[in-house]
């Protein structure tokens, strides 16, 4: 029945919005790109920090002794990701914003740390049409500093800019979500063991069962 009226698949949905992040055979032609640095894939996603002595995760959805306390706005982390098209190295920050400033300071590193594992140019990077992507002068600047050229998914189709999409799926459901953190500190400081681990050991569907450094010169 869900078939009949179209509706999308789970896995190809984003766990905790349900909103579709995943290319099908219905409304995409798989690709993939020739050589590493070719394009690469940059998004922003939002978690809810945790507050001191952990969230409702490691209390339950009750936690707290007060109303108010459960409404206590914590505000959010600002999870910046990028992922190489070809080989599928990953880099992420947390940072405190979204601004354009922020976004090109992250894509400045992002680039610096794709060189320095293998990827010495960058040549297109694509992002949604977040206004701090598309109106920043300081994204354009930085991106033009890498002789690169900025590529904007086409509005309503996350799927275009699936493989960032779908790392940060599983960067929700294995690093922030899979275990119960205590403080937003905690949590934040496994994010550098977490893509260690996902960039040389962890083995990618999409790699043949390989890691993405497999892909990557040594350097």
């Amino acid at each position: 029945m869900l078939r009949r009226h179209r509706a999308p698949y789970l896995h190809d949905c984003d766990p905790l919005t349900g909103e579709v992040i995943r290319s099908s055979k219905a409304t995409a032609v798989r690709y993939e790109c020739d050589r590493p640095g070719e394009l690469v894939h940059v998004v922003v996603k939002k978690n809810g920090r945790i507050p001191d002595g952990g969230g409702w995760k490691a209390h339950g959805r009750h936690m707290g002794p007060t109303w108010a306390k459960k409404r206590t706005r914590i505000g959010y982390d600002y999870v910046h990701s990028m992922v190489d098209d070809h080989s599928r190295l990953a880099y992420s920050e947390i940072l405190p914003d979204e601004k354009g400033t922020t976004c090109a300071g992250f894509i400045f590193r992002a680039a610096g740390y794709f060189a320095g594992h293998g990827i010495p140019r960058t040549e297109r990077v694509i992002t949604d049409n977040h206004f701090y992507y598309r109106r920043s002068a300081d994204v354009a600047a930085v991106i033009r500093a890498f002789d690169a050229r900025g590529k904007f998914i086409k509005p309503h189709c996350p799927w275009q800019n699936g493989k960032v999409e779908c790392f940060n799926r599983t960067l929700q459901t294995e690093r922030a979500y899979r275990q119960d953190f205590l403080d937003n500190a905690e949590r934040a400081a496994a994010l550098a063991l977490w893509l260690e681990v996902s960039n040389n050991q962890r083995r990618h569907t999409a790699l043949g069962g390989l890691s993405p450094t497999s892909r990557l010169s040594p350097t």
